[in-house]
């Protein structure tokens, strides 16, 4: 049964519509594999008798009309989705035991297009990480080690708990959700192909709140068609969502036309930073010449406020963050502290139930949010959020998509940089732009570091062109060949 999980979801799907292979069977095969990752602590709730009867239902409809684009496809949702009769967390003790009695959107677009769910996936807390460490039921451990070396490594964050999933083949694919990186980075750090469509292309509602204006779903897969199918199953206009897009929805993978010619792909050169890494530098001219080889045209451009992309951030998010979180007080659901009186109570469930990295984003929120401080930080953070929009609106003038790195080193071990926030902080370097921009993003696996790790090359598309971001990173990924698998498979 091992070879039901080295199935694409491309190639499971069409040996599921031949009837060469069954729905229970392939998910039978990837709740064995559940299992035999737990060291890796991917998982906070496994759903197997849940994952069976879905797979039976699928089953029942093939061949039908009411079989959608994933029947029968067994997949990690991230925990930060809300999902009916299944605890739901969002990597926090403050959410601990809470069951919602509704499902969140995208989750319930992948069901209705016949996806099978395999256990919800552990994250950084409230999404608030670069490496998973922050989650308050442990870290997440990637499947992949360096060579000689046995020391657990980071999957990334915060869908780290997806990525690993994906890369141990124990899932099919998985969700993630991007704020600043939070799907791409862990992507790049495990090899696999991570997605992050345009903000309101998919639905936030059931979406366990970080940052409103930033964060969005996207799918993590291994390749760059399993991430057009499954981005088609997850997007679509949600009128409970006012921040989701009428717009219709096309047929990504047919996109995947592998003819990129005549297509003009910007450089921006604000992304070659000082004390980057050369095989970073290195990786990011071969997929320059990849592109060009494949008929498409190079063309250097600037993003002049790129250096301004993380402060930026580190003020939007936070403040959003400091507003959202509010709502965890321990009278409605979740934990409950004792205390002598109403404010004693909520002091004791938020400083009992918040971790570390999320009351110190809470306070640098409510801090730039305060009086005196308002102005002279969340203001002016909103103008550089505009300029940089607006960088990216004028290079799309001259060209079709932006290739940059995704992430500006390859995975580390589990423990370091977690004393020193900011270098934590600028993992999100490369990403964050795009992010605060709205703009559609892919990280796909380019190819190996010194140290035997994963590198990936990101690809910045405009608003709502998921069509030719896809396009390109198709054949990004064609040329890279990229096929090494992690340690944990050996």
């Amino acid at each position: 049964m091992t070879e039901f999980t080295k199935l694409t979801i491309a190639g499971a799907r069409d040996a599921i519509a031949k009837g060469e292979l069954t729905a229970a069977e392939l998910t039978e095969a990837h709740i064995a594999a559940v299992e035999k990752v737990r060291p890796l602590n991917a998982f906070l709730v496994e759903t197997p008798e849940k994952a069976l009867k879905m797979a039976r239902a699928a089953d029942a409809r093939r061949g039908t009309t009411d079989a959608g684009v994933l029947n029968g496809i067994p997949l990690a949702i991230k925990d930060l989705f809300c999902t009916r009769g299944v605890q739901t967390t969002a990597g926090s003790r403050i959410l601990e035991g809470f069951t919602p009695t509704y499902e969140a959107t995208v989750s319930a677009n992948l069901w209705r297009a016949g996806a099978v769910m395999l256990g919800k996936a552990n994250m950084d807390e409230f999404a608030m990480g670069s490496s998973n460490m922050t989650s308050a039921f442990g870290p997440v451990e990637s499947p992949w080690r360096r060579p000689g070396d046995n020391r657990a490594l980071v999957p990334g964050g915060s869908s780290g708990g997806s990525a690993a999933a994906v890369a141990a083949r124990c899932a099919l694919g998985a969700t993630g959700t991007d704020t600043g990186g939070s799907i791409r980075q862990p992507a790049a750090f495990v090899g696999i192909v991570g997605f992050k469509p345009t903000y309101g292309r998919c639905s936030r509602w059931g979406l366990v709140a970080f940052a409103s204006s930033l964060d969005q779903a996207g799918p993590m897969t291994r390749t760059v068609r399993d991430a057009a199918i499954m981005l088609r199953a997850m997007a679509g206009h949600d009128p409970k969502d006012s921040t989701s897009v009428d717009r219709p929805v096309p047929n990504y993978e047919a996109a995947l036309t592998g003819d990129v010619r005549g297509l003009k792909v910007g450089i921006p050169k604000e992304y070659r930073m000082d004390g980057m890494p050369e095989e970073i530098e290195t990786l990011w001219r071969r997929g320059i010449d990849w592109l060009k080889a494949a008929g498409a045209e190079t063309v250097d451009i600037s993003l002049p406020h790129t250096k301004y992309a993380l402060p930026t951030y580190y003020i939007v998010a936070p403040a959003e963050a400091s507003s959202n979180l509010a709502r965890y007080d321990g009278v409605r659901y979740g934990l409950r502290e004792p205390g002598e009186s109403l404010d004693e109570m909520y002091e004791a469930t938020r400083g009992a139930g918040f971790g570390a990295e999320v009351k110190r984003r809470v306070l640098i929120g409510t801090y730039v949010l305060s009086a005196g401080y308002y102005d002279a930080y969340y203001n002016k953070a909103r103008r550089v959020r505009t300029l940089i929009l607006n960088d990216f609106r004028q290079a799309y003038e001259k060209v079709d998509v932006i290739l940059t790195p995704t992430a500006p080193s390859e995975a580390f071990a589990v423990g370091e940089k977690m004393d020193d926030p900011i270098a934590m902080y600028l993992n999100d370097v490369f990403t964050v732009p795009s992010s605060l921009a709205g703009l559609p993003a892919v990280s796909v696996p380019a190819g190996l570091g010194a140290e035997g790790l994963p590198l990936g090359l990101q690809l910045i598309g405009r608003a709502f062109d998921e069509e030719t971001v896809l396009r390109v990173a198709d054949v990004l990924e064609q040329a890279a060949g990229f096929d090494a698998e992690p340690a944990f498979l050996a």
